[in-house]
């Protein structure tokens, strides 16, 4: 009998430890919100199986992750109803006090560079920065168009590229350091500066209702997803204008991201996931992926991409050799925002 009873402590005990070990966090990790049922879904790649669900309040759209991989960071959007970043502890996997952004409604787009959360706030027409160290937001600036919805922080957060969406316009946002005397571009001599510098503003128009876009890997190209009129806007970064405008027949679309390799370039459009050939512009395939798309991630290997499709509440694990769907994530209701968080 103690032979009986000492067995089965051991498989009690073992059932425990895998299964305590089947729910820590993987690095990397896929990041997948689940709008329907307010929660990130911490998914591990190799297993394709979320090992945690967090909530994280009202209206999740998108997530970024801390440089560490140990947080994230959740916008609740609402068109503006809401104000507030939701914070995960990705270790620990539970929530933590959301970020309060006041007058700052609408928060969607996020970045984190340089150790702080970059934002969008599109009721307020603005982006801006919030500091985990200080536990403040640091920075806003009014952009002054009409629903700043993406957005893109270049290293060293000199440079920011936003989306505006009923505006139909990107803006390219320069950091000018100056020194007594100087002045920025496009400004007289004399012009009363703030201290320690000034940012400036290029609004560039480019299609209708313009969302998801994406900058190249070498920092040379903004792709602009036009869901209004179903075109792509590729805009040169230096030259700040646009410099081809692609029928790319890809209405409603919504998300865009390009490869690491910054070969190809992979559009959500309604049922379908339009992959085109970043150096010709013209289109590779169309892979109907399900009934509706949304958010658009591709691993850091550049082997697999992920849509998330909405209405099938799934998210579509995409082969990038083969261009065929592989697999699908049971992430929670209505799947859209996804990011990768890699411990460090």
């Amino acid at each position: 009998m103690k032979s009986m009873l000492r067995s089965a402590l051991v498989v009690v005990l073992f059932l425990l430890a895998s299964w305590s070990a089947a729910q820590t966090t993987p690095s990397p990790a896929l990041l997948v919100l689940s709008k329907h049922d307010r929660t990130l879904a911490i998914v591990d790649p190799a297993t394709l199986r979320a090992v945690a669900r967090v909530p994280v309040g009202n209206d999740p759209h998108e997530v970024i992750a801390s440089s560490d991989g140990k947080t994230a960071y959740v916008s609740n959007y609402g068109f503006g109803a809401y104000h507030t970043l939701a914070v995960v502890d990705l270790v620990a996997q539970k929530p933590l006090p959301a970020i309060d952004l006041g007058a700052l409604r609408g928060p969607h787009g996020l970045a984190f560079r340089e150790g702080k959360v970059w934002f969008t706030a599109e009721a307020a027409r603005s982006i801006g920065s919030y500091d985990p160290a200080t536990g403040r937001v640091d920075w806003i600036m009014g952009i002054g168009q009409n629903r700043t919805h993406m957005l893109y922080v270049f290293p060293g957060a000199r440079r920011i590229v936003t989306t505006n969406v009923n505006s139909g316009t990107v803006t390219i946002l320069e950091k000018y350091d100056l020194k007594p005397g100087d002045t920025m571009p496009g400004m007289p001599k004399g012009s009363i500066l703030p201290p320690g510098g000034d940012w400036l503003l290029t609004v560039i128009p480019v299609g209708t209702h313009d969302e998801g876009f994406d900058v190249s890997p070498d920092g040379k190209e903004a792709w602009v997803a036009n869901a209004g009129d179903g075109t792509l806007s590729i805009i040169d970064i230096a030259a700040k204008q646009v410099t081809a405008t692609l029928d790319a027949h890809v209405p409603g679309a919504n998300r865009l991201k390009f490869t690491p390799d910054g070969k190809m370039v992979l559009v959500s459009a309604g049922p379908d996931l339009v992959i085109l050939n970043a150096a010709t512009h013209q289109v590779i395939k169309r892979l109907r992926t399900g009934h509706g798309s949304g958010g658009v991630l591709v691993a850091p290997d550049g082997l697999r991409a992920y849509e998330a499709c909405g209405p099938d509440n799934y998210v579509a694990v995409i082969d990038l050799k083969t261009l065929e769907v592989v697999g699908h994530i049971d992430a929670g209701g209505e799947p859209d925002g996804m990011a990768w968080a890699a411990r460090q």
